[in-house]
């Protein structure tokens, strides 16, 4: 090992230890990795920055964009009003589900095919009297097979079909995904549609109703008013008279946290009481104690003719990813209130405006009636409840069917590349209307385009350092006299545990050149390691920070961070059983 290689596996692992970790978001730890790259010589300074003009990361913008379109698409959204009326059993209603998003994520984004369908999913688990546990899961798993079926399902397969240009001197096009990826996800959907479900553990969950929303372990504060008839009284005997289902988690007085709390405290004017509960039983507690709610516009209440209740999923592009309510001044800058949050960091009793919020917290915000859910949208959070249809636009409904299809048909046919074909299609969108720049700039991931600009140039380093090489000679060494489908095997499922603990863009930037490196010690074509890349990096079953997908079902699911093993593990076991034969078939190794 030279001083070079060191260097490189020096600053890959510490940046792996910063994914797993997750103090950092993964853009942020991706440029520190790229800076310490420069600084130790192994990134030409001159190339620092290449990755941006990388094919891969233009054409995933390109995709986003277009995905936008389908997200505003009136035609997608009777689909899924239809879908939402049936009343079939739960195995019937997650075939359904599982099987829409997954071909929707082979044609947009998966985490938006997931995002329209979720409202959905909800509503059908409130109208059948079952839990959101049982879809949400399913649905999000669904989205991630489903990107495994075309080139622009899902990134891992444009930054695999690029390596190939980089290297091979061609791309992997539209469908040379299909084959393998098409029966992944068809075995895959069976399981989970006739099996998975059903060893998903049920949970209650943030479940939306009519016009309130049943919400479990939600974080919120309450005011203890001048003149309450409770003043005096201990925390204990407040509880015991409102007969409400509260956990008392701390309490504030002259901003300063009381250790406990103590049930016996008494209470005193202006002491503010940090509590867990749901919507329910926190409207009950209000109106029986004659308490207020903490940054409520109307003292007392939670909801009014003008005054609205939402509960909206923080997405991982959010404004609010990473603050607190405080620190963007939610109520000055947006006009709502934080109400309650349910998440990560909701677990102390810290003040309700110092929680930090991550991906896939749910909150509870209060504003005015008319403008809650465009303020949702600017936040960059989504709402839980089902999106009203807006039909009799007829453009919205066929144009970006046409223009995607004919981006299809010319990248298919070798008229234009991928990336100058799909970055036509969502120009073309803007200037026709479809979408306005300012939408298109807003539903661009800048997280992920960071994270591969930033990923490709440390890539090539271990490429170009012979670290590749020296990690595929490794792997060879233990594995050299076994089959080459236990190879891929070994590959695949190292992949996937990966793309498990990391960002499955940065799983398949890092382990495409390993891939690639030991198919041309042995001997073989790179095609089928490639392939094996481009399916386990998007086969992250077993973590909730795998993928965007599993961190937002989280939340409004009421999952656990062990809950997605119960499902996910045999499922991947299932995709590598079947992934394996499918490659050797339709990529022959000689």
């Amino acid at each position: 090992m030279n001083s070079d290689q060191a260097a490189v596996f020096i600053i890959i692992s510490i940046a792996f230890a910063f994914f797993i970790w997750g103090r950092w978001r993964y853009d942020l730890v991706a440029m520190m990795a790229l800076l310490t790259s420069v600084i130790a010589g192994v990134v030409p300074w001159s190339q620092a920055f290449s990755g941006f003009a990388h094919p891969a990361v233009i054409t995933v913008a390109a995709v986003l964009i277009i995905s936008r379109c389908f997200l505003e698409s009136d035609l997608i959204e009777f689909i899924f009003r239809r879908i939402s009326k049936s009343n079939r059993s739960v195995n019937d209603q997650a075939l359904s589900l599982t099987g829409l998003v997954a071909l929707l994520s082979g044609f947009m984004n998966n985490v938006g095919a997931l995002a329209l369908l979720m409202p959905v999913s909800i509503r059908i688990s409130r109208s059948g009297g079952s839990s959101p546990s049982l879809y949400l899961m399913t649905l999000a798993f669904g989205s991630l097979l489903g990107g495994l079926t075309t080139l622009i399902g899902t990134p891992p397969n444009i930054i695999i079909s690029t390596f190939r240009a980089d290297n091979l001197g061609q791309p992997f096009t539209m469908f040379d995904f299909t084959p393998v990826g098409l029966g992944v996800a068809f075995v895959g959907l069976v399981f989970i549609s006739l099996i998975g479900w059903r060893l998903t553990p049920i949970r209650r969950g943030q479940a939306s109703r009519e016009e309130e929303f049943e919400v479990e372990n939600y974080y919120t504060e309450v005011r203890i008013p001048k003149g309450s008839t409770v003043l005096g009284k201990s925390i204990n005997e407040l509880l015991s008279a409102a007969g409400s289902d509260i956990e008392p988690l701390g309490l504030w007085r002259e901003n300063q946290c009381l250790p406990g709390p103590n049930g016996s405290e008494v209470l005193l004017p202006d002491d503010i009481l940090i509590i867990r509960t749901n919507v329910d039983d926190l409207d009950k507690f209000l109106k029986s104690a004659k308490l207020e709610l903490v940054g409520s516009k109307e003292i007392g209440a939670i909801q009014s003719d003008k005054i609205g209740l939402t509960e909206v999923v923080v997405m991982n592009n959010s404004l609010l990813a990473g603050r607190s309510a405080s620190s963007i001044s939610m109520r000055g800058h947006y006009g709502v209130n934080l109400i309650a949050a349910a998440g990560r960091d909701s677990k102390s009793p810290k003040r309700l405006s110092r929680i930090i919020f991550h991906p896939g917290d749910v909150l509870l915000l209060q504003g005015s009636a008319d403008s809650l859910s465009g303020i949702a949208e600017l936040l960059g959070c989504l709402p839980l409840a089902e999106r009203d249809l807006k039909l009799g636009q007829a453009k919205n409904m066929i144009m970006p069917l046409v223009v995607f299809a004919l981006a299809i048909v010319v990248s298919a046919l070798g008229l234009l590349s991928v990336e100058v074909a799909f970055v036509g299609a969502a120009t073309v969108m803007v200037l026709m209307g479809i979408l306005s720049l300012q939408e298109a700039y807003e539903s661009i991931d800048w997280s992920i385009i960071v994270l591969l600009g930033a990923m490709i140039p440390v890539s090539q380093a271990l490429e170009s350092s012979g670290g590749a090489e020296l990690l595929a000679g490794n792997l060879l060494q233990v594995f050299g006299q076994s089959p080459a489908a236990v190879i891929l095997t070994v590959l695949l499922v190292w992949t996937m545990i990966l793309t498990n603990v990391v960002n499955n863009a940065a799983a398949a930037v890092l382990m495409a050149p390993i891939a690639y490196d030991t198919a041309l010690v042995i001997g073989a074509s790179p095609d089928p390691f490639l392939m094996t890349i481009a399916i386990g990096a998007s086969c992250a079953f077993l973590t909730p920070i795998g993928h965007q997908s599993n961190t937002l079902v989280m939340g409004p699911g009421g999952y656990k961070f062990g809950d997605y093993w119960h499902m996910g593990l045999p499922l991947s076991i299932i995709v590598t059983a079947v992934t394996i034969p499918l490659i050797l078939w339709f990529w022959p190794l000689f």
